[in-house]
């Protein structure tokens, strides 16, 4: 009775103390509520039962551990130390150890004595034990320093797979059926202990032996369907792995290994059956389609920027392998499954924006590169005859350029297909307007002429837009090189092609006056300074002495005039 009275009065104590330190009232606490006066040795047995009581029964708080948590107290062999150096140093410590422990087992594995008493199987046994005795004594050490002990059960995990390959491959005492199963017990043992010590790395232990155990193990030959089940199996198993730890990056390293995985044992198994390797790729890049979704969803964490870029290598691998597979065997299906695959993408972007209510800036890039990837490959290159193509690209832009720059929430998503409608502009133009590059003249001459006016359009609509100015003013250039193309190519006369660009330049600075536009009015010196090289290298080398003459009056009448237009235009900058 006397010592849970001791106990209670060091608590109150340590109330007190609390109360002092924490809300500073020791100056305005009345004297009243003091506690009475105590001899000195009282005190001392006081505090002394208070501190034995609190170690004793209390649980020890870390108040530097993240978000306010609770840490067991640590050993002072495992104290984490404030020097960055000194942790460097215990990490790679313990790390060498592993690995050696590690070695260790494969030379056993490896290593055929010449003794009689250490067969084979005696050495495999013994590195069994050796990765059980690793997983054991990391279990144990957990509670003195988690992080640190879990170096040891991942040598143990190392030392499993070791000793399944080479029970398999090395000695041959167990079948590949067998194999597989040892390797896929091992896989969900990395799994377990990685929700055990909160460590990734044996979640992409997992990864690497579950889809790399085929392929060293040489199991499930005879079929490329088990194959296809095997590695979907595993694909599932994975994703919801990840969605549980909160960890993109197994999920990640699942896809790339599935993809690649399959794709070396399909080539090296059975390449007729190449409907089986569609239909498994398919199956991969909706299984992780939605892993990715359901990831972002559950846990309110849209991708982040390092998030998208490494999962758009994986959905750029995903349409290499399925299109170049289609491509060689059904050529006239590979763009529509394409086509297919972007609008589910697309659809799969738009319920995890939804479910979020924000903004998905690196999920919309990811989403917009993949459709302006297949719209640029698989319908422009592929499906579009090539012919057609330029009057496609001018009746198409249009609207999809109103679309685009119309204001959105999604950016991201726009910007790269905002940066095809552009690289086709580009592409078209000078197929069209710089090398004429269509079937008859005359036909050329009028897809350059279309191409103009709608340059020119684009010009007069978005002139008035401040975020548009600087593409607006690119198109108008082009827009002026478009017509002086068609001029150059409908007349063969040097003089008949110096009268109308001098007469654009002209009305360029006529109606920049007029409508206060300097980009407009500078644009003229472009058109000037045209007529001028073409003059002085082209029309004075080779031409009849009148057409020179004409030619000179021509651009030095336009030049003068344009010189006191320009003027004028200049002084409304003022």
């Amino acid at each position: 009775m006397a010592d849970v009275e001791a106990q209670l009065r060091a608590l109150n104590l340590r109330l007190a103390r609390l109360e002092e330190a924490v809300l500073g009232l020791a100056k305005q606490r009345p004297e009243a509520v003091a506690p009475p006066a105590r001899p000195a040795a009282a005190v001392a047995r006081a505090a002394d039962e208070e501190d034995r009581f609190f170690r004793n029964t209390v649980p020890q708080v870390d108040v530097r551990a993240a978000g306010g948590q609770a840490t067991r107290p640590a050993s002072p062999f495992f104290e984490k130390s404030t020097d960055d150096s000194e942790l460097t140093v215990t990490q790679i410590m313990g790390w060498t150890g592993a690995t050696l422990l590690v070695l260790a087992a494969a030379y056993l594995i490896r290593l055929v004595y010449d003794a009689g008493w250490l067969t084979p199987p005696r050495q495999l046994g013994l590195a069994v034990l050796g990765g059980v005795g690793l997983i054991v004594a990391g279990l144990r050490l957990r509670r003195l320093d988690s992080h640190y002990a879990s170096l040891l059960p991942a040598g143990g995990l190392v030392v499993f797979f070791l000793a399944i390959y080479g029970a398999h491959l090395y000695y041959h005492l167990i079948g590949a059926g067998l194999a597989t199963t040892a390797v896929i017990c091992n896989c969900l043992l990395a799994l377990w202990l990685g929700r055990v010590f909160g460590s990734e790395i044996y979640g992409l232990f997992a990864v690497v032996g579950s889809y790399s155990a085929p392929l060293l193990l040489q199991a499930l030959t005879g079929s490329v369907v088990d194959l296809a089940i095997y590695f979907t199996a595993w694909s599932v198993v994975f994703s919801v792995y990840a969605v549980a730890i909160a960890n993109r990056r197994p999920y990640l390293l699942a896809g790339y290994m599935a993809l690649l995985a399959f794709q070396l044992a399909w080539e090296h198994l059975a390449r007729s059956q190449w409907g089986v390797a569609v239909v498994f790729q398919t199956l991969q890049f909706l299984v992780f389609l939605a892993a990715a979704i359901t990831f972002s969803i559950r846990h309110d964490r849209p991708l982040t920027r390092a998030d998208g870029i490494a999962h758009l290598p994986l959905l750029l691998l995903f349409y290499g392998l399925q299109y170049a597979l289609l491509e060689r065997h059904v050529p006239d299906v590979a763009p529509w499954v394409a086509v297919t695959s972007a609008a589910v993408l697309l659809v799969a972007y738009g319920i995890a924006r939804r479910a979020l209510g924000v903004s998905l800036e690196a999920g919309g890039f990811i989403v917009g590169s993949y459709g302006a990837l297949v719209l640029f490959h698989a319908v422009y290159l592929e499906l579009l005859p090539e012919r057609w193509a330029p009057w496609a690209v001018l009746l198409v832009l249009p609207p999809a350029a109103l679309f685009v720059t119309r204001p959105a929430a999604d950016a991201q998503l726009m910007l790269p297909f905002k940066l095809l409608l552009g690289a086709l502009l580009a592409l078209n133009f000078t197929r069209v307007v710089l090398l004429g590059d269509s079937d008859g003249t005359g036909q050329a001459i009028l897809l350059a002429l279309l191409y103009t006016a709608e340059l020119y359009a684009a010009w007069f609509i978005g002139r008035g837009h401040v975020a548009l100015r600087q593409w607006m003013v690119f198109a108008l250039y082009a827009a002026h090189i478009g017509l002086m193309g068609v001029v150059l190519r409908s007349f063969d006369n040097a003089l008949l092609v110096s009268l109308p660009w001098g007469a654009l330049a002209l009305a360029c600075l006529l109606l920049a006056f007029r409508n206060s536009d300097q980009d407009l009015g500078k644009s003229s010196l472009f058109i000037f300074a045209a007529s001028l090289v073409k003059v002085m290298l082209y029309d004075l080398a080779g031409a009849a002495p009148l057409v020179r003459i004409g030619s000179l009056v021509v651009v030095g009448l336009s030049l003068y005039a344009g010189g006191l237009l320009y003027k004028r235009v200049v002084a409304l900058e003022r």
